[in-house]
């Protein structure tokens, strides 16, 4: 049998098929607009990602056995607010993850109403990327489309809705909304008040391997499937990355290089970040996740080498760098503002260090680093629970680079595990569509028998000395300059 994976990106979607086995047999990648209508908004047209998929769907399709796809399932882009009305339009254009506009709304939920409130009622505190502080937002300056709300949803959420007509979320992605009870897996009557809805305008909770529905007969014979074909929920793209990557059960991690930069670490307990640092999150295997999550990783590196250096031949610009620890250029990545540790939507990107001997390579090994060790934060966050990893795998756009996993591992001081295929949470919607299509029991097995190890990059004992004290300098950037944002 088949199985679709649907990865719901920021910049693209992406469309996995792979066969019972885990062999990928198809990728069809499919990109989308990108709006910054004010300093710090980002949005998207849903319409955009419908349409697009609805292509990459057709055009993955062609050449396999149709009468051999059994099911479809997600991963998404999180926290995006996607509204309704009555009618089933969208409202509005979706406000997305790494939008900044909601600063008053969060300052109002983390202060007024206060922090320790707001991580009773869901586990965490509010970000300026979470779903509620933008609901508050929509309501104080959009009453008019406020009013219009029947439905809110997630980003793939949307695409589940319009392929299937099932009107549902998953357990990950619900998670990032602010809305809901993590500890409990439903909503939170308290923060539905907060907010002004009703559950009726939410949609229902799902285990991300669980079956929604059918796909809509009109789309099926689009496709040319059977209108047996099942949609199952999916998973918030972190979450679904670490099914792709094995990252399930206790004490696993995963490193996400993509436009969002993560830290994700698996837990069969339910626990929080006493410190609010790191959201404490379902998982899609059933159990919990926290995750400690950059606004800007892989995009820094393609901001500086397309939109600076103008060019997209990163290797080549990678090639020239071979002084690790030893750069004295240090860049913060805050390009869309911070969520972990920092949570400050005003945060900015910048480079400090520069001297008339700096080199085009400085700046960009600044740059990769800065991500790294930006990640690093959430890290150390973590050692302070407790919590003891030696080793991590790594995925997302930027894991192509081998530098970069080299960084990783020497600034970690973790073993980076390399797996054969990097194509994260497509790969996870893919295999979370075979669990729910009853090919695999549940997602461990699953995990267990396609997502293979390939290459372990080890730390390297004087490096991991030199970023050390590399990383004791970082750290103190940000506090020393956070008052000029």
């Amino acid at each position: 049998m088949l199985y679709i994976g649907v990865d719901l990106g920021t910049s693209a979607v992406k469309l996995l098929v792979m066969d019972q086995n885990g062999k990928i047999v198809k990728i069809v990648s499919k990109e989308y607009p990108l709006f910054f209508p004010h300093p710090g908004w980002s949005e998207q047209n849903p319409e955009d990602w419908y349409e697009k998929s609805l292509e990459g769907l057709e055009e993955l399709l062609e050449g396999c056995d149709k009468s051999e796809v059994a099911g479809i399932s997600f991963g998404g882009q999180m926290h995006g607010l996607v509204t309704l009305d009555e009618n089933d339009k969208v409202i509005r254009p979706a406000i997305l993850w790494n939008d900044g506009r909601s600063t008053e709304e969060v300052a109002y939920l983390n202060e007024t109403i206060g922090k320790d409130v707001i991580s009773s009622y869901t586990a965490n505190i509010a970000f300026a990327g979470f779903t509620a502080p933008k609901i508050l937002w929509m309501k104080k300056n959009e009453p008019e489309n406020f009013a219009k709300i029947s439905k809110i949803m997630l980003p793939k959420d949307y695409l589940a809705y319009m392929l299937s007509g099932s009107f549902c979320t998953d357990v990950s992605d619900a998670s990032g909304m602010l809305l809901m009870d993590v500890k409990k897996r439903c909503w939170s009557q308290e923060m539905l008040k907060i907010c002004d809805i009703t559950e009726d305008q939410l949609p229902k909770i799902y285990e991300s391997y669980e079956v929604v529905g059918t796909l809509k007969p009109e789309i099926a014979a689009r496709l040319g499937v059977s209108e047996d074909v099942k949609v199952i929920a999916g998973a918030g793209d972190n979450a679904a990355a670490a099914v792709g990557t094995a990252t399930v059960g206790e004490g696993m991690c995963n490193i996400s290089l993509g436009t969002s930069g993560t830290i994700f670490i698996s837990s069969e307990s339910f626990g929080v970040d006493e410190y609010n640092a790191l959201h404490s999150f379902a998982h899609s295997d059933g159990n919990y996740h926290l995750m400690g999550c950059m606004l800007s990783a892989a995009s820094c590196n393609k901001w500086w080498s397309e939109d600076i250096l103008k060019t997209a031949d990163f290797a080549a610009e990678q090639a020239g760098i071979t002084k690790l620890g030893e750069n004295n250029v240090f860049y913060l990545p805050y390009l869309m503002g911070e969520r972990s540790p920092h949570n400050n939507p005003d945060a900015r990107a910048m480079f400090i260090g520069m001297s008339m001997d700096t080199t085009r390579e400085d700046l960009t090994q600044a740059v990769l680093e800065g991500v790294t060790f930006g990640l690093r934060d959430s890290l150390e966050v973590a050692k302070n629970l407790g919590i003891k990893l030696e080793r991590t795998k790594v995925c997302g756009g930027g894991a192509k680079s081998p530098l970069w996993k080299r960084m990783i591992a020497n600034i970690m001081n973790l073993k980076v595990d390399v797996i054969e295929s990097e194509e994260g949470p497509a790969l996870g919607g893919a295999m979370l569509a075979a669990v729910g299509c009853g090919e695999y029991p549940d997602v461990k097995t699953i995990a267990d028998k396609i997502v293979k190890v390939v290459e372990t990059i080890d730390p390297e004992p004087e490096l991991v000395a030199k970023y050390e004290e590399k990383y004791q300098k970082f750290r103190k950037i940000y506090p020393t300059v956070k008052e000029l944002f």
